[in-house]
């Protein structure tokens, strides 16, 4: 069984770093999904497939992982790139602008 070790991105509906400060450990699914033909949906025998696991740190998941005697592989989380504007936010409202302003 093999595992899969990665930081969660942020959500699209979020600015803030919420919730991904946390690591997770997520099983990859040993058996293919079937379509059921009459409704469509699809299904599984493997309940792994449904279990994350969290931990406050990297370390700890390789650590849970060694110890079940999972193979995992992990994924590193892409920095983010800060979008810091000269002025700031306040540089809006500045009194001593030297050009006109409008919403």
């Amino acid at each position: 069984m093999s595992a899969r070790i990665y930081q969660p991105a942020r959500n699209a509906m979020q600015s803030g770093q919420g919730k991904t400060k946390s690591w997770v450990l997520e099983f990859a699914p040993s058996q293919a999904r079937n379509v059921d033909p009459l409704m469509g949906w699809t299904s599984s025998g493997d309940m792994d497939s449904q279990v994350k696991l969290t931990f406050q740190s990297k370390e700890e998941a390789i650590e849970y992982a060694t110890t079940k005697g999972l193979a995992y592989s992990i994924s590193e989380p892409k920095q983010r790139k800060h979008l810091i504007r000269q002025g700031g936010y306040g540089e809006n409202f500045a009194t001593m602008r030297k050009e006109t302003w409008t919403h």
